[in-house]
């Protein structure tokens, strides 16, 4: 079950609760009954493993494949200068 944290605008007073995700927020304090709200953190998250990052998809050169010999370019003559 998700932990959501609340926060009470009347009292200041933090608390969580475990909530399936079907339940209804929570609308009133523990401590003082004011109105509450919830509070939103940033989420730590950590790739872990292979398949995260570009270059785990990119393609594996092997050493069985017999290397390409590069191609000259053809050469283009010089323009004529009179």
């Amino acid at each position: 079950m998700p932990t959501y944290q609340y926060a009470c605008t009347a009292c200041d007073h933090e608390f969580e609760a475990f909530q399936s995700f079907s339940d209804a927020s929570l609308t009133e304090c523990p401590e003082c009954k004011g109105e509450i709200r919830k509070v939103y953190s940033a989420v730590g998250v950590v790739f872990k493993g292979s398949g995260f990052y570009k270059t785990d998809s990119a393609q594996k050169k092997t050493s069985s494949e017999p290397a390409k010999a590069a191609t000259p370019a053809p050469a283009t003559p010089a323009p004529k200068t009179d």
